[in-house]
C-alpha cells in the first residue's frame, strides 16, 4: 500500500450508538444481533447495584457493585451518565468509552432516556440516538409475559412505566418501530454506516482532499 493511500490520512473518530425502548420492545435483543455483526462495535458495560439475574457474567454484562461504591463514583465524576431504575442505579463508566472513541471505535449503549439525556450533555458531537418502539401495546405486554424475567407485579410496573419511557421518543435522532428484529437490525446497520461517513468524524480528511488536488 502507497503512502498516498486513504487510511495513512484518513482518522475515523468513533460513535456512541444509544438504543433505548421500553423494556420488552427489543432493544438488548436488537444489540445483541450488531455486537455479532460487527467487529468495530463493542458493548458499554455498565455498573448497577441490581442483583445479578440467572446467566449474567459480572464484567461482562454488568459490573455489579454495591450502593456505597456507586455513589463514590458518582462523586469522583467516573460515570458518564448515570440513572435510577426501578430502585436500581445504573452508569456508564467514563474511562473505557473514552479510549474507544479516541481509538475510532464505536461504542453501543444500552439505556434509557435519563442517561441519554446526560451523554447528550456531555458528548454531543459523538452521540447517535435510536429509538426503539414495539409494534403494540399488547405485544410489548406479551413480550414482558414471556421472556419470564419478571414477576406479575414487576411487568405491572413496567407496562405503567413504558407510556413515560415512550413520550421521549422525540429526543432521539432515529425512530425504529420493532415488528421484526431482522428488519430492525438492518435498520440500524443502515443508520451506522451512514453516521460513520459523516464528514465531522473523518480526522484528517481535509488533508487527504488536498493531497488528491494536483498541484496543490
Amino acid at each position: 500500500m502507497s503512502d498516498t493511500s486513504a487510511s495513512r490520512h484518513i482518522h475515523r473518530r468513533g460513535l456512541l450508538l444509544v438504543l433505548s425502548s421500553p423494556s420488552g420492545a427489543g432493544k438488548s435483543t436488537i444489540s445483541k444481533r450488531m455486537l455479532a455483526l460487527d467487529a468495530n462495535l463493542s458493548m458499554s458495560v455498565s455498573v448497577t447495584t441490581r442483583a445479578m439475574r440467572p446467566g449474567e457474567v459480572d464484567g461482562k454484562d454488568y459490573h455489579f457493585i454495591d450502593k456505597a461504591e456507586f455513589e463514590a463514583r458518582v462523586t469522583r465524576r467516573e460515570l458518564l451518565e448515570h440513572a435510577q431504575v426501578f430502585g436500581n442505579y445504573y452508569g456508564t463508566p467514563r474511562g473505557p468509552v473514552e479510549e474507544s472513541l479516541r481509538a475510532g471505535r464505536d461504542v453501543l449503549f444500552d439505556i434509557d432516556w435519563q442517561g441519554t439525556q446526560q451523554l447528550a450533555e456531555s458528548a454531543a458531537d459523538d452521540l447517535v440516538r435510536i429509538f426503539i418502539l414495539p409494534p403494540s401495546a399488547s405485544e410489548l405486554e406479551r413480550r414482558l409475559t414471556t421472556r419470564a424475567q419478571d414477576s406479575a407485579e414487576v411487568i405491572a410496573q413496567r407496562m405503567s412505566k413504558a407510556n413515560d419511557e415512550m413520550s421521549h421518543w422525540s429526543e432521539y435522532d432515529y425512530v425504529i418501530v420493532n415488528e421484526d428484529v431482522e428488519t430492525s437490525v438492518a435498520a440500524v446497520q443502515s443508520i451506522l454506516l451512514a453516521e460513520r461517513l459523516k464528514r465531522r468524524r473523518q480526522v484528517g480528511m481535509s488533508d487527504f482532499v488536498r493531497s488528491l488536488q494536483v498541484g496543490k
